[in-house]
């Protein structure tokens, strides 16, 4: 078994394409988008594609602290401030539709 993709539903797929800013592999009008996450997709799911009520998909960054800076600049929200916890720096944010996720680094 190996991961498809991470799926999250969103509020609006143009915001949602526009804020995660991948390659986008596959749209479905307003319905489904399937982005590159290089290695795994990312696929969004518009409000008609709703088959969960949401997830907390994680993302590996380079530098947890800006990353946090440049999405809240792009419209995330700060649930959990940067942290070092005992194997990596993270931090958990919602974009722009509500959704909880994870940024980290190693330290």
């Amino acid at each position: 078994m190996k991961l498809g993709n991470v799926l999250i539903p969103v509020a609006d797929l143009d915001e949602a394409i526009a804020f995660y800013g991948l390659p986008v592999k596959f749209r479905d009008g307003d319905r489904f988008a399937a982005l590159d996450g290089g290695g795994v997709t990312v696929a969004l799911a518009g409000p008609a594609e709703h088959v969960t009520a949401g997830v907390a998909p994680s993302y590996k960054v380079d530098d947890v602290r800006e990353s946090v800076r440049e999405l809240v600049a792009r419209g995330a929200a700060v649930v959990r401030e940067p942290e070092d916890g005992p194997h990596e720096r993270r931090a958990v944010l919602r974009d722009p539709s509500g959704n909880v996720f994870v940024l980290y680094s190693p330290l």
